[in-house]
């Protein structure tokens, strides 16, 4: 019998996973045959404390300390450049405001990157606070908590079915059955399936896909110290990754179901399109294409902590693209929680992540 029997091994699950490791014995169970195979996989590995909601910002600063120290921390300078076509002065300045950037002009952007078009871009906006997360060792490093304190991880269990029987959770996967008193349901753009599983109200999920296409660096410039890059409006994004260089069309894109999510070659030539004006140099090649699933609520924030309903169904759920750079404090959030705790994170904001508000 397990303390914590949690059902995916994404950051999500993972992160919570170490947490509540400190509680009692925990097990992970992750579909595929690698942990982060979906949405953590295909992240943008970004932390910008000032993207998102108030309540994801929130946890974004409060996650902060442990991006940047904890076992030698996750963190790198990457810095981050907001850029306005003709038309985006309003978007601009509200991306600007809310993100804090500081307004440039275009002879210091260049400074940053030489291969920006101010003949196109009406104005510049930077920071130096956005940093590159190194995913793999924050995913490693939670998953060795898990495992230091005699838990369990396992990849390549599907869940078949959820029962819940004289105050414990069974979990049946293949031919293997699983006991706990507290099941975590940290299974992305499956949650709500997870949730219907156990019998308990779906919160009404939505997953989005979002495409990237991966191309050299452009004119073979080495871009290892160029910013990440928006368009006004999050209307597209570039970035460097690993020498190389990503563009992505930052679409929402609802889909039918969960599902192993593909890039759409089409909404990525519409992003390639809306990209290219702002830059000298021309997309000639792609060798690569990839999308995720990124998972909101009804009100796009995420949703953390024990259901209503069923006090031993934990949520951890809703990251909507902000999983990683929100990771630590919206971990020990749902262990605060789970623990009868006081929590960090101020009540406004505590609520403001409950699966108490869609109930």
């Amino acid at each position: 019998m397990d303390d914590f029997l949690i059902i995916g091994g994404g950051i999500a699950g993972i992160s919570a996973g170490g947490r509540l490791s400190h509680l009692g014995k925990v097990r992970v169970l992750e579909a595929e045959d690698a942990l982060a195979y979906h949405a953590s996989g295909r992240s943008a590995a970004l932390y910008e404390a000032r993207y998102g909601l108030p309540s994801t910002i929130a946890l974004n600063l409060a996650s902060y300390d442990h991006h940047a120290a904890a076992n030698g921390g996750v963190l790198s300078p990457r810095g981050l450049m907001l850029v306005a076509g003709p038309e985006d002065r309003a978007r601009f300045e509200k991306d600007r405001d809310a993100m804090e950037l500081t307004e440039i002009d275009a002879d210091a952007a260049l400074a940053l990157v030489p291969i920006l078009d101010p003949g196109h871009a009406s104005g510049f906006a930077h920071a130096t606070g956005a940093s590159d997360i190194d995913t793999d060792k924050l995913i490693q490093d939670f998953a060795r908590e898990i495992r230091g304190n005699s838990g369990t991880v396992e990849t390549g269990r599907r869940i078949d079915a959820i029962t819940r029987d004289n105050g414990h959770w069974t979990v049946t996967a293949g031919d293997a059955a699983y006991h706990a008193r507290t099941l975590v349901n940290a299974a992305g753009a499956w949650a709500d399936q997870v949730a219907v599983m156990a019998g308990v109200a779906p919160i009404g999920l939505t997953p989005l896909r979002r495409s990237v296409a991966r191309m050299p660096a452009p004119g073979g410039h080495d871009v290892t110290g160029w910013p990440m890059i928006f368009g006004a409006g999050e209307s597209w994004y570039a970035k460097p990754d690993a020498g190389a260089w990503i563009v992505s069309p930052a679409e929402e894109d609802p889909v039918d179901a969960a599902h192993d999510a593909w890039a759409d070659d089409m909404v990525l030539a519409e992003g390639i399109a809306r990209y290219q004006p702002f830059f000298t140099v021309e997309v000639t090649r792609v060798t690569s294409t990839w999308a995720g699933l990124r998972t909101f609520s009804p009100d796009r924030a995420l949703v953390l902590g024990p259901d209503p309903d069923h006090p031993d169904f934990v949520w951890v759920a809703g990251q909507g693209g902000y999983g990683f750079q929100t990771a630590p404090a919206a971990s020990q959030l749902v262990a605060d929680l789970v623990a009868g705790r006081s929590p960090v994170l101020d009540a406004t904001t505590t609520a403001a992540l409950s699966p108490a508000r869609f109930r």
